[in-house]
C-alpha cells in the first residue's frame, strides 16, 4: 500500500494551525462547487452500490449491468462510485445502452481507477463531500451486496429519510440471501423500539428484475428536477 497520505486523512488525524483549517475550509468548498457544476444538469439519476471486490462474471454484476440498461432505456442516468466490481457493471450497463454513465470516484491511499464505462467522472478528496454528490443528485438507490463503503451509503441514505432531511425515494436491496441478517436485524431494533416500524419500509428487498425495475420507476424522486422530462413506461 501507497505510504502517500490523502486530503482525508490529514484533515481526520491532524491538528493544524487555524489558518491551515481555514485554507482546508475553502478547499472543501470548492469540492462542493466542482460537484454542483459537473452534475447540476444531470436528470433524473438512480445511484447503484455494491462491492468493488466482484469480478465482471459475478452474477450480482451482470444482474447490475442488465438493470442499468433497462433503467436508461426508462430514461434515468446511472450514478456509481466509479470504481470496479458492481459500480463497473452498472456503469458498463448504461453506457453500452447508449445512456448517461457517471463515476463519483474517491482518492484513496491505494489508488482507486476509473472503470472504462463513464460518460463523466468527477474526483473527490473527501468521503464526505462525495456522499452528498451521491444522494443529492440521486432519484433511486440500488443497493447489491457490498461491505462497510456500501453499509456507509446505505446508512446515509436511511437517516437523511428517516429525518426528513431528503424526501423518500426508493432504497433497492439486491441479495435477498445475502442481506438476509441485516433484515432480521432491523426487526429486532424494531422490537426494541431503537427505530420505528414505518422505517422498515424505507427499504424494497428483492431478487427480481422487472420489481426492481417497477419499484423504482413507481418511486423515484424526480420532482428534484422541475425542468426536466423523463419517461417511465
Amino acid at each position: 500500500m501507497s505510504n502517500k497520505k490523502t486530503q482525508e486523512e490529514v484533515f481526520y488525524r491532524y491538528q493544524s494551525s487555524r489558518l491551515t483549517e481555514f485554507l482546508r475550509v475553502v478547499r472543501i468548498s470548492f469540492e462542493f462547487i466542482r460537484g454542483f457544476r459537473a452534475l447540476h444538469f444531470l436528470g433524473p439519476c438512480i445511484t447503484v452500490f455494491g462491492s468493488a471486490r466482484f469480478t465482471p462474471e459475478h452474477p450480482m454484476c451482470k444482474f447490475a449491468e442488465n438493470l442499468s440498461a433497462h433503467l436508461v432505456r426508462k430514461g434515468f442516468a446511472i450514478m456509481t462510485g466509479g470504481g470496479p466490481g458492481i459500480m463497473q457493471a452498472a456503469n458498463k450497463g448504461a453506457y453500452e445502452a447508449g445512456g448517461v454513465s457517471i463515476g463519483c470516484n474517491i482518492e484513496l491511499p491505494r489508488e482507486q481507477k476509473a472503470n472504462p464505462y463513464l460518460t463523466k467522472i468527477i474526483t473527490f478528496a473527501h468521503f464526505f463531500v462525495r456522499k452528498v454528490m451521491l444522494v443529492k443528485y440521486s432519484s433511486a438507490y440500488v443497493i447489491f451486496p457490498g461491505g462497510f463503503g456500501t453499509l456507509d451509503e446505505l446508512a446515509e441514505a436511511l437517516t437523511l429519510v428517516q429525518t426528513g432531511k431528503h424526501p423518500k425515494f426508493p432504497i433497492v436491496m439486491i441479495g435477498k440471501s445475502y442481506w438476509k441478517d441485516l433484515e432480521a436485524w432491523m426487526k429486532i431494533a424494531e422490537k426494541e423500539g431503537t427505530i420505528a416500524a414505518e422505517d422498515l419500509q424505507l427499504l424494497y428487498w428483492t431478487d427480481d428484475l422487472e420489481e426492481a425495475i417497477s419499484w423504482i420507476c413507481q418511486g423515484a424522486c424526480i420532482t428534484k428536477w422541475p425542468k426536466k422530462r423523463i419517461h417511465l413506461n
